[in-house]
């Protein structure tokens, strides 16, 4: 059985590398039916200093864009992209899933060390755990 994503999917993208291998291993499972979603999540901090200025963070993010865009430039699907705000990163992609009606959350796992893993939250872990709606990781 191959799998295709026929409808919307999204993608969240945490920095221009990621964005391109991402991009990369999801182009070969759309179809001319797919709407692929790439999303980034502008963290907020709640009260808190923000981590840098908005302003940089928005261009950053359609940095992260272009890198995905260029990897899915030849595949049949649709292209969106969602600039996203939240204090919460893994809440905030659930939120825009269920908001468009997505089939699913498709990424693909960076790696990372335990110990950032544990300061950060580990994203990839809790939205395996705290799903949603689908989540499905893409193979390297």
């Amino acid at each position: 059985m191959t799998l295709t994503f026929d409808d919307t999917v999204i993608v969240p993208l945490a920095d221009p590398d990621d964005a391109e291998r991402t991009a990369t291993a999801l182009a070969a499972y759309v179809e001319s039916s797919s709407t692929v979603v790439l999303v980034n999540v502008i963290e907020k901090g709640g009260g808190a200093i923000d981590k840098a200025p908005l302003e940089r963070r928005k261009e950053y993010a359609e940095e992260i864009y272009e890198r995905a865009r260029e990897a899915l430039a030849d595949s049949p699907a649709t292209v969106e992209t969602a600039t996203l705000y939240g204090t919460d990163v893994v809440e905030t992609i659930f939120e825009a899933a269920e908001e468009r009606e997505a089939d699913a959350v498709v990424f693909n796992p960076r790696k990372g060390n335990r110990i950032a893993e544990l300061l950060t939250g580990d994203v990839a872990r809790r939205l395996v755990r705290e799903a949603k709606v689908p989540v499905v990781t893409l193979p390297k």
